[in-house]
Parts: structure tokens; sequence; C-alpha cells
């Protein structure tokens, strides 16, 4: 299996945030950028795996600020990492200014999908080549939260979460 490279990966959309896209403040719902990320989300991770994939977690989602009604959105998703049948995968939520066309990071969330075969169970995924800085921290963050979410689940000791604890001793 070939290991493929972060940028392969990379998935694109944009929308434009209508009115029944937003609640009575007239800010996009949270459900419904959800909705968005997960489906840009899986096409990143089918993209990497060239399989059907399927959500396994939402690990993380910050809503850092309010998307207003009629912005234009702009949601980015990249494999951060695999591992045996898992995927991390980064999602980056950008708001573009109607005057200057500048865009800025407004929200952000990581998901985990896995690869499934024909009958639903887990495949193994190829490896993940990081090229960028930025792909490269969040390929060895990747780990570390793998380590924690294993822990939380009752599924690894924390003495065996050697990511985890390397952050804590010297």
């Amino acid at each position: 299996m070939k290991a493929r490279k972060a940028s392969e990966t990379l998935a694109i959309t944009t929308k434009v945030v209508l009115p029944n896209d937003t609640n009575t403040l007239g800010n996009l719902f949270g459900g419904q950028l959800l909705a968005w990320m997960d489906v840009i989300a899986s096409v990143s991770a089918h993209r990497h795996s060239r399989r059907v994939v399927v959500t396994a977690s939402v690990n993380n989602v910050s809503f850092n600020s309010p998307i207003f009604h009629a912005s234009i959105v702009t949601l980015e998703a990249k494999v951060s990492r695999a591992f045996n049948s898992s995927m991390e995968v980064f999602v980056d939520v950008f708001v573009e200014d109607h005057v200057t066309g500048n865009r800025s990071k407004s929200n952000e969330a990581i998901y985990t999908f896995v690869a499934v075969d024909q009958n639903g169970g887990p495949i193994q995924v190829p490896e993940l080549i990081p090229e960028t800085d930025e792909e490269k921290e969040r390929y060895e963050s990747a780990l570390r939260r793998k380590q924690l979410s294993l822990i939380l689940a009752g599924k690894m000791k924390p003495s065996d979460a050697t990511e985890l604890k390397a952050l804590f001793m010297d």
C-alpha cells in the first residue's frame, strides 16, 4: 500500500450562508457547520484511503467566532495522520470579507474516520507523509490525541501512553 502525502488529501468546499442555515440571531447554526465539516472531512479521508469511510468521532470542535447570514465560508480538510484503519482529519473554516476578499479563520474541528470494507469492517489505510511545518506539527500531535482518547475509553493504560508522558517528563 503506497503512502500518500498530506497535500493529496486536501478537500475544499465553499458555501454561502443562506437564511435557512441561520438561527434567529442570523448566525450559522452550529449543527449546519458540523454537517458541512463532516462531509468535507469524509472527502479528505476518502482521498487518503480510497475506501468507503465512516465517521468514528468528532474529537474537537471550536466555534471561535459566529458566522453570519450571507457570509462566504470556505472549509478546508486534510488528513493529519493515518493509523491502522483510522485517519484523523483537521477541518479549518474560513470566512471571507465581502469587501476585501481577505479570509480569516473562524472555526476548526478534528474528526476521526475509519476506512471500511464491503462488509463494514475496518480495513488498513496507507501511511501519511506530512510535508509542511503545520502538517508535521499536526501529525506529531495526532498520536497524543489518539493516546488520550484510548485512555479515556479505557482501552489504554495511562502508563502505556508514551507520547503523553513525554509532554510532562524532561
